[in-house]
């Protein structure tokens, strides 16, 4: 097993004072970030928090150029998500053991 860490800026979400969820964005130069992880607890799904945390991080990373991230393909929320919600096109799917991701980029 070949593990590999990078180093990703990491900001909790909070929700009336309580920890809801965490995002973390990898800056990756030249205005291209990857969305490492945007995760909130299902309590709390569906309530806009998700988009704001996004939103947070468009406006912290004002000159983002292009985005991407990688989430299961099969979660059909996550997908909706960014595509409905943030226009992010899916630009390939692999597979990892017996799970489909899908690559995910957002571009200006």
């Amino acid at each position: 097993m070949n593990l590999s860490y990078r180093k990703a800026e990491k900001e909790i979400i909070y929700c009336d004072d309580k920890a809801v969820g965490v995002i973390a964005v990898e800056v990756l130069g030249n205005g291209e970030y990857y969305l490492g992880c945007l995760c909130v607890i299902p309590q709390y799904q569906g309530k806009g928090i998700g988009s704001r945390a996004l939103e947070f991080m468009l406006d912290q990373y004002s000159d983002w150029k292009k985005i991407t991230l990688i989430t299961p393909a099969d979660k059909e929320e996550n997908v909706n998500f960014y595509t409905k919600k943030f226009a992010f096109k899916i630009d390939g799917t692999q597979m990892d053991g017996n799970v489909q991701l899908a690559h995910f980029i957002m571009e200006r």
